[in-house]
């Protein structure tokens, strides 16, 4: 068993409390019990019924917040009823000129009602907080002008109103019975006199730490006037230490509170000190966090499982945690909910919310894929959505609008495409109804699978965009889709499903706030990282940290030490403590782990057992192995296919350069599938001049060009790109971007090969053109193989040039004269990198001189349009044994090539030799 250790049973210090009052002259029944959260509460009521000997009425028992709600008189309103309320607040009271639409005014309003928050919770009399908040704005902003600027004077305008925002806001709320939580808060300070006044029960406050002001104020009148107690859940050890931020709170309760001057408070523990199992664990990535939990619990024996706890750091970890949970955790009861944000079906509604959120006839074809192929709509609208997908591939479809959309799908599916594309023209009500029945035809899907977890969030959704609704129908100020799905965003990161279990069976899995006055025997923490605990320095607030110290309202210090006082109670009643932290530093996670844990080392009681603890991933090592096929009979018939239709040299240098693309490509028939070209690729680029240069030269085939033709080529040439251009992106928009540049870069190109031909002809050249773009075929007699093979390929342009026979091969990338030399012909189907161009241009020759249409010596060789300046790049053989190099091809040249040519095929189909992978050199282009 992995250092797991064994100790007697532990009794929690809700139980301990109990104990205490099961003594006291106040029956159980009779008293008020108030704690930090339902949970406890709830925790509370088992614990009760285990110590009870007999039948009892159960006592009153509320969290903090409900006890406020009660002494207050006011219901709490979430965050969005309290930011619309606040809007009319301060559309009443700001000038028309001055006033913000609803959109900009929740950029700010959101941070400035937090603040409300926190002075109403520490009591603080507004209206000289916020005047001397607003002096600070006007130091802040000097000016050397005498007169301060519209801008200015507008500044501070705002910050002089914020008294009369918080004082209309708190009597609006007030005059309807609700408030925001600092509100109530404040209120139930104001009444608690009379509360006690009409309430002479014994209230009972358990396990609280860091009190506000006004939870101060309400707790000191109960005690000074009897009619309470508190039991603060410390150990001796933090108490006793004036550094330990643990105890910084309750020390300053003891010392301060003017009930302590007259009663000391004596019950404190004294469990961290006892025998402890202590783990610091390193595991590299959050998702490695989650699969060593797996590990820890599978140690663990089911009584054990009955006591343990896992906590949390970031929730970012619940999904992977409970994929990673062992099949032997037959109990499991989940405190934290589940965010609905990560709900599978919320990509598709923030889907459809991005395509309306911008006014255009037409939509992206990324964002309609988006949403035709969600999980949540594909199975509806398959196979009509593949089809739709084909045709924005096939006809590169970059936009489409609504009714091209809906021409793609039948009669009975016509609704759908129409509440998620018909355009909505900034009606919030329209879109918002769409979005409702389009949940009820997913709902009947989700029904017919019996999906009910997808139910589950499909429900949560129906009613988010209910309350949504009632909003938009209440308040006026949702007017455009926009602000509607800005609240969409905020309601939603609100949302959680909750999770059915045994609340008191099984391992229990919380976050750290979850796990208030809670106490349990194993326990697993997570996420032990600097910045996230402690969080560390995050304030989003108009406060200045100086005012905020000045006014004792919390900063990161306090908030710091609040979780330090969570973590080692925590620890103080656990018997075996598993503390995992995250190795990697990526994104916002720097790998080091939390000051906690250093502090613990520090102190290093006697009585723990430490354990540190790097876990590594194994991982194997990957073989680089290359690639083989062997020819089998049916592989041999597709080659024998090929080879009577016909090799060409693009398939030939496949080859050359890897075997198994040859395999993949020519053989197996695999092709990159159809894609939308958004921006014209480079190959289309070559493909449109090379039809540009067909188009102007095919009917001067048999003919001598002049210097008047190619002025005329010049001048239709732009006509002649547009037209290649239009053929080819029919839907593309070339009027801007990158498509413009490619565009122009295009008709560059034409235009300084037209004048390289001009040039060509005034030094006196004849150019006479033969063909023009022709597709060739011709038998290559190959004594060595049974059946007949023939090449084919179609020669960009074959002219003579002063009568001698010219093959020129067009190149839009870059070539130069080296990559057209051969010296060594046995290296001239093997080489790739440095002979493939030679190898095509002598296999264009060789097709026309197999043709018969090939009279010697002549030229072969490459235009290159982007080394233009070079010229006709010819191929060049270099003499054996000396620097001398011959550009004209001849019999002999032909002959030796296609000896090696022959011997290139005769290897491609020998049944003996397999397909073997090369391994590819990597080649960095040049800028």
């Amino acid at each position: 068993m992995r250092g797991v250790f064994y100790f007697r049973p532990m009794e929690s210090f809700i139980c301990e409390v109990l104990q205490k009052l099961k003594n006291s002259d106040t029956p159980l029944s009779d008293i008020v019990f108030i704690l930090p959260s339902k949970r406890a509460g709830s925790y509370l009521l088992k614990e009760l019924a285990s110590i009870s000997k007999q039948t009892l009425f159960a006592p009153t028992i509320y969290s903090v917040e409900e006890f406020t709600e009660k002494v207050s008189g006011l219901q709490t309103v979430d965050n969005t009823i309290s930011l619309f309320e606040f809007y009319d607040v301060y559309t009443s009271l700001t000038p028309k000129e001055d006033l913000e639409d609803f959109e900009t005014f929740i950029t700010w309003a959101q941070s400035l009602i937090q603040d409300f928050n926190e002075i109403d919770r520490y009591l603080i009399d507004y209206k000289p907080f916020f005047n001397y908040l607003a002096g600070i704005q006007d130091l802040k902003h000097w000016y050397l002008q005498e007169e301060k600027t519209e801008l200015v004077k507008k500044y501070l305008k705002f910050w002089k109103s914020l008294p009369a925002f918080y004082e209309a806001l708190s009597k609006k709320l007030i005059a309807k019975e609700q408030g925001y939580q600092g509100l109530i808060y404040r209120k139930a300070a104001e009444n608690i006199q009379q509360y006690r006044a009409e309430n002479d029960q014994l209230h009972v406050f358990i396990g609280f730490n860091a009190l506000n002001a006004a939870e101060q104020s309400i707790i000191q009148e109960l005690l000074n006037s009897n009619n309470a107690q508190v039991y603060w859940d410390m150990d001796k050890l933090f108490f006793n230490d004036p550094y330990h931020a643990a105890s910084l709170f309750i020390r300053d309760y003891l010392k301060n509170w003017e009930y302590y001057k007259n009663n000391s408070y004596e019950q404190f523990s004294s469990h961290f000190t006892e025998e402890k199992n202590i783990e610091f664990i390193g595991v590299p990535k959050n998702i490695g966090q989650a699969k060593y939990i797996g590990e820890i619990l599978t140690s663990l024996t089911g009584e054990q499982l009955e006591n343990t706890a896992i906590v949390l750091g970031e929730e970012e970890l619940l999904l992977p945690v409970l994929n990673s949970l062992p099949s032997e955790i037959e109990e499991l009861n989940i405190t934290m909910g589940f965010p609905v944000k990560n709900a599978p079906v919320n990509s598709l509604f923030e889907a459809l919310f991005k395509i309306h959120l911008n006014i255009s006839p037409e939509y992206y074809y990324k964002d309609i894929i988006s949403i035709i192929h969600h999980p949540s709509l594909h199975p509806l609208l398959a196979p009509y959505s593949e089809a739709l997908l084909n045709k924005i591939n096939k006809e590169n479809l970059v936009y489409l609008k609504y009714e091209e959309i809906a021409l793609a799908f039948p009669d009975e599916l016509k609704d759908i495409i129409t509440w998620c594309f018909k355009p909505k023209k900034e009606s919030v009500k329209s879109i918002l109804k769409d979005l409702q029945q389009l949940i009820q035809s997913i709902k009947t899907f989700l029904k017919q699978e019996e999906d009910k977890i997808g139910l589950e969030f499909l429900y949560h959704f129906h009613v988010l965009f209910n309350k949504l609704n009632n909003l938009s129908e209440k308040y006026s100020h949702l007017k455009t889709i926009r602000s509607l799905y800005n609240f969409y965003k905020e309601l939603l990161s609100t949302e959680t499903l909750d999770f059915q279990g045994r609340p008191f069976k099984g391992l229990q899995l919380m976050g750290m706030l979850e796990s208030r006055a809670l106490d349990f025997e194993n326990v697993i923490i997570t996420s032990l990282n600097e910045g996230v605990l402690p969080a560390g320095k995050s304030d989003n607030s108009f406060i200045p940290y100086d005012l905020k110290q000045e006014y004792r309202l919390p900063t990161y210090r306090e908030k710091d030490a609040v979780y330090t006082y969570h973590f080692y109670r925590l620890l103080q009643r656990a018997k075996n403590v598993f503390l995992l932290y995250n190795t990697e530093a990526e994104g916002l996670n720097s790998g080091e782990k939390s000051r906690f844990l250093t502090q613990l080392e520090i102190e290093n009681q006697p009585t723990h057992r430490l354990k540190k603890l790097l876990v590594s991933p194994r991982v194997p090592q990957l073989r680089n192995e290359l690639k083989e096929v062997k020819k089998t009979p049916e592989i041999l018939e597709r080659l024998k296919s090929l080879a009577k239709s016909g090799f060409s040299p693009s398939a030939l240098t496949t080859y050359m350069r890897n075997p198994i693309d040859f395999y993949h490509q020519y053989v197996l028939g695999v092709r990159d599938q159809d894609e939308v070209e958004e921006t014209v690729a480079f190959n289309t680029l070559g493909t449109v001049v090379h039809n540009a240069l067909e188009n102007l030269y095919k009917t001067y085939e048999g003919k001598k060009i002049s210097e008047q033709v190619i002025k005329v080529f010049i001048k239709n040439a732009d006509k002649q790109i547009a037209l290649e251009f239009s053929k080819a992106y029919s839907k593309l928009p070339l009027q801007k971007g990158k498509n413009l540049l490619i565009y122009e870069v295009a008709k560059r190109y034409l235009h300084n090969f037209l004048k390289f031909e001009l040039k060509r002809l005034r030094a006196g050249e004849e150019i006479e053109i033969v063909q023009i773009e022709k597709d060739l075929k011709v038998a290559l007699p190959i004594e060595n193989l049974p059946f007949s093979v023939y090449l084919r390929g179609k020669v960009d342009r074959f002219e003579k040039s002063n009568g001698i026979p010219r093959i020129i091969d067009y190149k839009t990338g870059k070539v130069e004269s080296r990559n057209l030399n051969v010296g060594d012909w046995t290296e001239i189907t093997k080489d790739y990198d440095n002979y493939s161009k030679s190898f095509q241009v002598l296999t264009y020759a060789s097709l026309i001189a197999l043709e018969k249409d090939l009279t010697f010596p002549a030229e072969a060789g490459i235009v290159s349009f982007k080394n233009l300046k070079s010229g006709f790049l010819k191929f060049e053989k270099k003499e054996e044994g000396t620097r001398k190099k011959d550009s004209l091809i001849t019999q002999e040249t032909l002959d030796l090539f296609q000896n090696e040519l022959k011997k290139l095929i005769v290897e491609i189909c020998n049944p003996e030799l397999p397909f073997i992978e090369k391994e590819i050199k990597k080649s960095y282009g040049s800028f």
